[in-house]
């Protein structure tokens, strides 16, 4: 990583499992830089002014997923409001350039929202990721205190239009828990996210950064996130994976087998 230049949210967030996954074959890319342009509550990615776009990224991330020998890449961003595609092309253009390499390796994308444009995500759409993944991260309620600048309807109308634009395309979605939400408030995200058509969720939960960041308002105990997984496939979900350090990347390749694909290829041969 290091070498090429790259960055991958299993570092930038901390994210408690990168060791795990790394193991895996599995890792998740963060591309357009590392500086943020919104200031979630809850992210320890770097905020402040943006990188320029660095077009060769595509490239190096390609050559990344060859030398680690990875099945699934994820491919993620910092959001970039700055620019007029909120950085879709870039994500297109990492797809076509994995996919050229390492033709055997599944892509998952986990976007921004792109401010809700259309245009913008049928760039991403149009190359055709195995999973299409934006996370709507906590309930309603909370969006003004957690994801200042997000809206929570347009997140769901964004997993919505991917859904439908493409349904060969698995959606996926994902909460933090612990943050001060009730059972119900979740449950009813849940519902959201099905009536949306959303096939794979994930629920973990939320651990702070750093004192800088929103605290910890409770410890979902593991039991409780074992009932939000069976209230999960109850409701109709392809796969639900719930547990204390599950991340939206996490056990992607797993995930993505568990909903319908061939463990060696990018074939989709199950689900709907």
């Amino acid at each position: 990583m290091k070498g090429l230049a790259l960055h991958t949210v299993c570092e930038s967030a901390a994210c408690p499992n990168m060791g795990e996954c790394w193991n895996l074959k599995t890792a998740a890319f963060m591309i357009l830089g590392s500086v943020c342009t919104r200031r979630c509550n809850f992210c320890a990615v770097q905020k402040g002014a943006p990188e320029l776009v660095d077009y060769d990224e595509p490239r190096r991330v390609a050559e990344a997923v060859a030398a680690l020998g990875l099945r699934h890449a994820v491919i993620t961003s910092v959001t970039r409001d700055d620019l007029k595609d909120g950085g879709a092309e870039l994500f297109a253009l990492t797809v076509r350039a994995i996919r050229a390499r390492v033709p055997c390796c599944r892509v998952e994308v986990l976007t921004p929202d792109f401010q809700g444009s259309h245009a913008c995500i049928d760039i991403v759409l149009d190359v055709t990721p195995d999973v299409f993944n934006h996370n709507v991260e906590t309930v309603p309620r909370l969006y003004r205190s957690v994801r200042p600048g997000a809206r929570y309807e347009r997140s769901l109308e964004v997993l919505a239009y991917a859904g439908k634009r493409r349904p060969e395309i698995l959606t996926k979605s994902g909460l933090m828990l612990g943050l001060g939400e009730t059972e119900e408030e979740v449950f009813e995200v849940m519902r959201d996210l099905r009536a949306h058509g959303i096939r794979i969720i994930t629920l973990g939960q939320y651990l702070r950064p750093s004192p800088g960041h929103l605290p910890v308002a409770r410890y979902i105990a593991p039991e409780e996130f074992d009932a939000y997984r069976k209230v999960g496939y109850a409701m109709g979900f392809l796969h639900v994976e719930s547990g204390p350090l599950v991340r939206s990347s996490y056990h992607a390749a797993r995930v993505a087998e568990a909903s319908g694909f061939d463990a060696h290829t990018s074939h989709r041969t199950m689900g709907k």
